[in-house]
């Protein structure tokens, strides 16, 4: 059954991005750069994995989901796919759909949507972004990976965007780099407040 796994850059004070929604105040140093790039390639973009030395990004996922202010950034752009090595779920209830046959704009209740998608078969799924999507998510994420940065942001959008309501992980493992960036790996924790 695939995991839904929400890997994601974070502030000490648990933000993932300014109150624009830009992100570019937390740096990909070198030293954590190579090591995403060996173990975490699939959470690149496609444009820029020649950049990183990404050749044929292979691993756990097969498809990403991403609320409408992560997808937007590409658009921006003209990039209708930017993870085009994985199927990509955008959730909006404004976007028409999409002409792209690698994204799928979604206009349903994520939880319901989620448990449709671990029920079938193929690759783990990446909760991409960003904080209102994760927090209706939260009681479906089975592992949640924090690239967290040695920066206290003060505002911009929660790592999770929700009410009060507690969801306890265990600690799976950590690694440490000399740039300051800690990564934390969690799974799901049994019992009452779980998810």
């Amino acid at each position: 059954m695939p995991k839904l796994v929400y890997y994601v850059a974070s502030t000490l004070d648990g933000f993932i991005a300014a109150p624009d929604g830009s992100y570019d105040f937390l740096p990909l140093e070198p030293d954590v750069a190579a090591h995403l790039a060996a173990h975490w390639p699939q959470t690149f973009p496609t444009l820029s994995h020649p950049h990183f030395g990404i050749d044929r990004p292979t691993g756990r996922f097969g498809g990403l989901l991403m609320g409408r202010a992560t997808y937007d950034p590409a658009l921006r752009i003209g990039v209708t796919s930017p993870y085009a090595h994985l199927r990509q779920y955008v959730f909006s209830r404004s976007l028409p759909p999409s002409d792209d046959p690698g994204v799928e704009i979604v206009d349903a209740d994520p939880v319901a949507f989620v448990r449709d998608l671990k029920r079938q078969p193929g690759g783990d799924i990446w909760l991409c972004g960003g904080g209102q999507l994760a927090g209706q998510l939260l009681p479906e994420v089975d592992e949640l990976v924090v690239k967290l940065h040695p920066i206290v942001a003060g505002s911009g959008v929660p790592l999770a965007d929700r009410g009060f309501d507690p969801h306890r992980f265990a600690l799976a493992g950590t690694r440490a780099f000399d740039s300051g960036l800690v990564i934390l790996h969690y799974t799901a924790a049994p019992g009452p407040g779980a998810g």
